[in-house]
């Protein structure tokens, strides 16, 4: 009787590790209420699309002796600016003035119910942003769909550009034209409500990161999983929902040869990030994603590109070898 009393506690016990695993996770609200930035928060306050909305941002002075020369830090789709945070420390004990803003849409800025998402409108709000400030040039810098929104930015307003880099930039292939079917936004949404920490993490696990995992991933994976894990999940999947379908259906990979400024492309070999590759017909799949050969085309097709990879490193070298990374992005900086 005692061995059948220990053995149904034992399975009780078993039983509560999901839930006390569950209870671990951190809730955070829909503007990221509750999460902890490495810098104080700014608020920039203007209207778009007839709404009133409020960008995010950190503006981080120069630690170091100032150079004058001012980075602008743009986020991936799955990341916010707060994940920059070793990026920020580095860029301004050398100099660097740091603005890092989280785009509309994402983390701690405004959620619309409805807004007409595109990588221009972004990159619009962004330059309002840098207008208010009195910055007139900086270097931009752009990590994953951020890759695809600097690219945009310096498409679109070359002079604020004294120069563009990407770092592991999606949108180096056009996923539609090699054969990813369409996704309506509705199904995006559903499949974005069903978000949760083990999803995300497996998804970077297998796509950013070759399989491996550090502990210290853990706190960006908790970053994004909070905000669905909390009571505006919903608002937060449907901004999600939106910006997948601007993702997919705005590519700039084809107007990379009209890129007037110069260029530095930071690229993690072990990358296999490719948005819908996950409902394209599998010999459509596998052929998505090979980051050394996408860095080589992207570093051909722009008129004045320095091509620096990490053979060995995912879609966020920042992240996983900041001291590998932070060393060829300051030596691309000085050159220019």
């Amino acid at each position: 009787m005692k061995r059948a009393i220990s053995s149904l506690m034992f399975v009780a016990g078993l039983a509560l590790v999901p839930a006390l695993h569950a209870e671990q996770q951190p809730t955070y609200g829909p503007h990221l209420e509750g999460f902890e930035y490495p810098h104080p928060i700014k608020r920039f306050e203007f209207s778009s699309q007839r709404q009133p909305l409020t960008m995010a941002y950190m503006d981080v002075a120069p630690a170091g002796k100032a150079n004058g020369r001012t980075v602008v830090l743009m986020h991936g789709k799955n990341f916010c600016a707060a994940t920059w945070e070793e990026s920020i420390e580095v860029l301004s004990q050398n100099g660097y003035r740091v603005i890092a803003p989280d785009q509309i849409g994402f983390c701690s800025s405004s959620k619309p119910e409805a807004y007409q998402f595109s990588f221009a409108q972004l990159a619009h709000n962004t330059r309002a942003l840098l207008q208010s400030l009195d910055i007139e040039q900086a270097t931009v810098i752009g990590h994953s769909m951020g890759g695809m929104l600097a690219s945009r930015f310096a498409l679109n307003y070359p002079q604020m550009v004294e120069q563009l880099v990407l770092v592991n930039p999606i949108g180096l292939e056009d996923w539609q034209e090699k054969g990813v079917p369409y996704a309506p936004i509705e199904e995006l949404y559903q499949s974005q409500l069903k978000t949760d920490f083990e999803k995300i993490k497996a998804y970077q696990q297998k796509f950013y990161y070759n399989g491996s995992w550090k502990p210290r991933y853990d706190r960006w994976v908790n970053m994004l999983a909070g905000m669905y894990a909390g009571e505006g999940k919903e608002i937060v999947a449907w901004n999600q929902a939106l910006t997948s379908d601007m993702v997919f259906t705005q590519p700039v990979i084809h107007e990379f040869d009209t890129l007037s400024v110069p260029t530095l492309l930071l690229i993690g070999g072990k990358d296999r990030t490719a948005p819908g590759a996950n409902r394209a017909p599998e010999d459509v799949a596998k052929r998505l994603g090979d980051y050394p050969e996408l860095g080589r085309q992207a570093a051909a097709m722009i008129p004045d590109a320095t091509l620096v990879p990490f053979p060995e490193l995912g879609h966020s070298p920042q992240v996983e070898a900041p001291d590998v990374f932070h060393e060829a992005l300051l030596d691309g900086l000085k050159t220019r």
